[in-house]
């Protein structure tokens, strides 16, 4: 393999090790203020160094890395994650991912707008998933 780049922005580095699926998508979290680290936005243009921690947010998930080494190019996902340590809190991942097991709620087509008791059923059940998460 070539030696590892000394100088590599951000957003081509969290393209490279697939935190994001392009790098105009990188470099508009960064833009957004999505990509943190030690609390302060980070610039697309930001050289990363290894040791750092990043906070990234990406739509509802957030993601915590710490750079373990450079990659210039994109590879495959078992190169990409030697390159970083994901130090997301396990209660966070759990976070988000309890929101794809959510129960859908569906009404039959056509039956119009739910009346203010049936608004009220809806509200209960999901309170009560709700509880039964916590």
């Amino acid at each position: 393999m070539s030696k590892e780049p000394e100088k590599l922005r951000i957003d081509k580095y969290l393209w490279a090790i697939r935190i994001f699926k392009t790098r105009s998508l990188a470099t508009e979290a960064c833009r957004a203020g999505k990509v943190k680290l030690n609390g302060q936005n980070v610039k697309p243009s930001y050289l990363v160094k290894e040791g750092e921690t990043y906070h990234i947010q990406k739509g509802i998930e957030k993601k915590v890395i710490k750079v373990l080494g450079l990659l210039e190019r994109r590879s495959d996902a078992k190169t990409a994650v030697t390159f970083y340590e994901d130090l997301t809190p396990l209660e966070e991942t759990y976070k988000y991912k309890s929101v794809f097991h959510a129960p859908v709620l569906k009404r039959d087509r056509g039956s119009g707008r739910p009346t203010k008791r049936d608004r009220r059923e809806i509200d209960s059940l999901q309170n009560k998933f709700r509880e039964d998460e916590d």
